[in-house]
């Protein structure tokens, strides 16, 4: 595994990166978790840690991402999302760290806006502390449609414009967060351990796709992502798709069946949380004090804690769950735990 371990760190010392991320992030155990499931032992990569406006699996990527916009002489950071987008927030937060304007493509009629404060409190409220230009649009399907026109038309107005795409999925976005599997590594191999399992969420792709990417170093390591979108073969189209692609500028092998999409545990719908979303932020708080989302990072732990109970993984194994933030979004959807 050492030689798995120093060629990615090589691979990924090809790319620079700004530095605006606290890295590495925490490993920690989670035993009040472990012992309530009864299952395999629980660990969580806190990259809720990861530090400029209130962190997130997001700015890793950013790191890498827009260490090209500034070398491409960039006055403008574009991106979009959904009202309570962890990405939006964390683009804002970069733009505002680096000096950078930020414009938001804001999509409405994604998900049915689940309280009234919905656009105001927030991920909302933070874009508007840092300084974002919000543009409301309609939501079409189309993710990165309505950036690009954004980016297009700021830049007919005599801006320089960066393009940060929805969800900072693309390939130099994977291979960004291919350094969390480069720190796993090190980091359980200090704690005398092998994950059996990396399990996290995954929507828009870029993420669960550096996983898949980094683990290589990680041989026996099993990656799962937990659909969050009500769409796991489009989710998983994405991911084969910007896997392969950080894999060749990394000149690394790509296998497509490393590639797990697990679905049914997303809820009714993507941003609509049910009883076992709520149920995991639940647990998450109580057990181990961490704060997750309703829309992404609690619905991947539902999903694994769904997982444990149908027997998947046993008593002598070791996973490690993804925190990617999010804290925000939750209040948003207070009124689910009233």
């Amino acid at each position: 595994m050492r030689e798995g371990i120093a060629r990615l760190q090589a691979d990924l010392a090809r790319f620079p990166r700004l530095g605006l991320a606290h890295l590495p992030t925490p490993l920690e155990p989670m035993k009040r978790l472990s012992g309530y499931l009864g299952g395999p032992r629980l660990w969580v990569k806190r990259e809720d840690c990861t530090g400029q406006g209130l962190g997130g699996n997001k700015l890793r990527k950013l790191d890498y991402v827009l260490h090209e916009a500034l070398a491409a002489g960039a006055d403008t950071l574009v991106s979009g999302g959904v009202v309570q987008s962890n990405s939006q927030r964390q683009v804002a937060a970069a733009a505002a760290k680096l000096g950078l304007a930020c414009h938001l493509a804001v999509y409405h009629g994604r998900l049915t806006p689940p309280s009234p404060d919905y656009d105001k409190t927030g991920n909302a409220l933070l874009n508007r502390l840092f300084g974002a230009h919000l543009h409301d649009v309609p939501w079409n399907g189309d993710r990165n449609g309505a950036i690009h026109a954004l980016a297009e038309r700021l830049s007919a107005e005599g801006r320089t414009p960066f393009i940060v795409p929805y969800g900072v999925s693309n390939a130099m976005g994977a291979i960004g967060y291919a350094s969390t599997a480069l720190e796993i590594a090190q980091q359980s191999a200090a704690l005398g351990f092998a994950p059996d399992a990396i399990v996290h969420c995954t929507g828009s792709a870029g993420t669960q796709a550096g996983l898949v990417v980094g683990s290589a170093c990680l041989p026996d390591t099993r990656v799962v992502g937990i659909d969050i979108d009500a769409e796991p073969e489009r989710v998983r189209a994405d991911v084969v798709a910007y896997a392969r692609a950080a894999a060749d500028r990394l000149d690394r092998p790509f296998d497509e069946s490393a590639v797990e999409v697990v679905a049914g545990h997303a809820g009714p719908a993507y941003g609509v949380p049910h009883a076992a979303t709520v149920e995991a932020i639940r647990l998450g708080a109580a057990l181990e004090a961490l704060v997750l989302d309703p829309v992404y990072s609690g619905k991947g732990l539902a999903g694994l804690i769904a997982l444990i109970r149908e027997g998947r993984w046993t008593s002598g194994q070791d996973i490690v769950f993804i925190h990617t933030g999010g804290a925000p979004a939750l209040f948003a959807y207070r009124h689910l735990f009233d």
